[in-house]
């Protein structure tokens, strides 16, 4: 816990001046820093008996400022992360859930999914409807922000390994939170789209002449 705080507590202090002084070079550098702290953090809160993930999701919210100004950047770490980092950690997690434990007592993920959701939009809405979004935007960005897939992957993991829950347990608990990530998803992406804000217009991008496309500026914007 120690040696967590100090590096998260550095991090985004040495982090812009470790890329403005080595980064920009074929050896992707920065890249390699990042590896490096992940997988040093990580490698010290399994052996420290915690989960290797959580340095990395943490180290994610501290560094998402300066990492999010090099779109280059997160490409290529995207690529990475998603293509192969992600995965690995996503089997491994869903190898321990049980299909049967499911089966025989389907009520309690349904009692735990309802909780879940219901406590996320209560705690959601009124804070989204604070910012006076439109009514269809501030349902869309509560049922979008409805999920904790990660943490609460986390969570379950680390109760399993160091025998807090049960087996059965754990595959009511990670199939909720599954659950409560792609139903509320997809319900958003159905019914509360805010299509008014998808006004896009074709732009030129320098990457070998392809092009993208990016939301259309108001009037307000363009002023």
């Amino acid at each position: 816990m120690v040696v967590g705080v100090v590096a998260f507590a550095l991090l985004p202090y040495l982090t812009p001046k470790f890329f403005a002084k080595y980064g920009g070079r074929v050896s992707e550098i920065e890249a390699k820093y990042l590896l490096l702290a992940l997988f040093a953090l990580g490698g010290l809160a399994a052996w420290a008996g915690s989960e290797a993930v959580l340095p990395a999701y943490i180290i994610g919210m501290m560094l998402a400022g300066t990492v999010g100004k090099d779109h280059a950047l997160i490409r290529r770490l995207r690529t990475l992360t998603f293509g192969l980092l992600t995965p690995f950690y996503f089997i491994r997690a869903g190898s321990f859930v049980s299909v049967p434990a499911l089966i025989a007592a389907p009520l309690v993920f349904i009692a735990l999914f309802g909780a879940k959701s219901l406590t996320k939009v209560v705690g959601l809405f009124p804070t989204v409807k604070a910012f006076k979004y439109q009514p269809q935007e501030g349902l869309y960005y509560t049922l979008m922000m409805s999920t904790g897939l990660t943490f609460g992957t986390i969570s379950s993991l680390f109760g399993l390994n160091h025998g807090i829950i049960t087996g059965a347990q754990y595959s009511y608990l990670v199939a909720t939170v599954i659950a409560s990530a792609v139903v509320p998803t997809m319900i958003a992406n159905q019914f509360f789209l805010p299509k008014h804000l998808l006004q896009l217009k074709p732009v030129e991008e320098e990457f070998g002449g392809t092009r993208t496309m990016e939301p259309e500026a108001t009037p307000a914007e363009g002023d």
